[in-house]
């Protein structure tokens, strides 16, 4: 989705850093000088402030509910389980709309306002509706150099006017060894060639995986060199990312991703960096040496 013209500077003032992009363009902004709509919102300093949701009049999905509950037991806070709680919501309202904050609320038994400061700071948690497809191209250094600028304008020119998108360029992805390269809900792709992305955008469209052979989820290493055996691709989570579910939450059942690891590695003793540290209580320390 592009910025609202409406709603943007025309000329970036020459006090903002860095105000052009790479192609020499203006960066839009919008009026408020940001690049991140709603972050000054106003309050209404006469409306009372919002508690904690009641669960007796709240209603919330029982598999929102579910995932939320899971999250929250894996830690000791449970504010801490806020981030992927409000992303399990996103997912299903598909931004974090007043209704998805007051159903996290209500689980979690926090305000609102609590989580809507959560919501507001990272970026890949939306407080505004946006398109059901989520494409982010990297653009940092790795991927500029081959070709990343060029990558985003050929998605934009593919999806300019589909609401069904929203598109946005990413400071880092983390994934150099494939670039240049995108995040399609979620799913990391590439090296992406510029007559791909018609192809990759019309399999979303249609429901099905995009670039199945350059998913980097499909993949047990970068490298062809270093497997020992096929590893099986996970179709579930193929086919909850095609219909915009996004990855599904592993509650535990067989690894199907190799043996598990045991205590009796064999070979060679450990290197010191992996030994228990020594104590000065330990037979046989030296205080000059430390050993």
């Amino acid at each position: 989705m592009a910025f609202d013209e409406d709603n943007v500077f025309g000329v970036i003032p020459p006090s903002w850093a860095s105000p052009l992009s790479n192609e020499g363009r203006p960066i839009p902004r919008y009026k408020h000088g940001s690049r991140v709509p709603g972050w000054d919102d106003a309050v209404d300093p006469e409306k009372d402030p919002a508690g904690i949701p009641d669960p007796a009049t709240t209603f919330v999905p029982a598999e929102l509910r579910a995932e939320i509950e899971a999250h929250m037991a894996r830690y000791p806070d449970r504010r801490s389980a806020a981030l992927p709680a409000l992303a399990a919501a996103q997912r299903l309202h598909g931004w974090c709309s007043p209704l998805a904050l007051d159903q996290v609320a209500c689980v979690m038994r926090l305000t609102p306002a609590y989580l809507n400061s959560v919501a507001s700071f990272y970026d890949m948690l939306d407080t505004r509706p946006v398109g059901r497809h989520r494409v982010y191209v990297c653009t940092n250094i790795s991927c500029s150099l081959c070709g990343a600028d060029a990558l985003y304008e050929k998605f934009h020119a593919e999806t300019d006017g589909d609401e069904s998108f929203e598109l946005r360029h990413f400071e880092c992805l983390g994934a150099c060894d494939i670039a240049p390269m995108a995040s399609v809900d979620g799913v990391y792709i590439g090296p992406i060639d510029l007559d791909e992305v018609p192809e990759l955008l019309e399999q979303v469209r249609d429901g099905r995986p995009p670039l199945p052979a350059k998913q980097l989820i499909r993949r047990a290493s970068t490298d062809p060199g270093a497997n020992s055996r096929e590893f099986p691709a996970r179709e579930d989570a193929q086919l909850a990312v095609a219909q915009g579910k996004g990855l599904p939450v592993r509650t535990g059942g067989e690894d199907t991703f190799g043996p598990p690891m045991t205590d009796d590695i064999g070979g060679e003793p450990p290197a010191p960096v992996d030994e228990a540290p020594i104590s000065p209580f330990d037979e046989g320390f030296s205080q000059s040496s430390g050993q």
